[in-house]
């Protein structure tokens, strides 16, 4: 399998509660390369980009909302078949139904603050790449 890159971001809440190191670890220790990494803010630009698919969901002005809410570490990831690996790694979107080792099943609390958010196909990873990194 050829070596893929996706992009990761570790969430407002995740940087918060100081869980920025472990992350990067359990990538790390999963065989995935970080070849970029920037701590910053999401502008609202950016947002809006990332999760055009959500707008007019009732959901999306809190979303927009909290991912520009603070601090936050943009990732390029790299590895064989990154995205699934680190999709995996992840753990289940609500974190109250991500499996215990998975990021969001030990670092997650409510479904509006889920740590991390990871590209969903190379596709994704693509275009989000070039949101965050352009």
């Amino acid at each position: 399998m050829a070596i893929q890159q996706t992009y990761t971001m570790i969430k407002p809440d995740g940087v918060r509660n100081k869980h920025v190191g472990e992350i990067v670890n359990r990538f790390e220790r999963a065989g995935l390369a970080i070849e970029r990494m920037e701590l910053g803010m999401v502008t609202s630009e950016q947002a809006k980009a990332n999760y055009a698919e959500h707008e007019g969901k009732p959901f999306y002005d809190g979303l927009i909302a909290y991912i520009t809410s603070g601090p936050v570490v943009k990732m390029v990831v790299s590895g064989e078949d990154a995205v699934k690996k680190c999709r995996s790694l992840m753990g289940a979107t609500n974190p109250l139904e991500a499996a215990p080792g998975t990021i969001r099943g030990d670092f997650g609390l409510i479904m509006d603050e889920n740590v991390i958010h990871g590209s969903d196909s190379p596709e994704s990873a693509e275009r989000e790449i070039g949101i965050f990194f352009s």
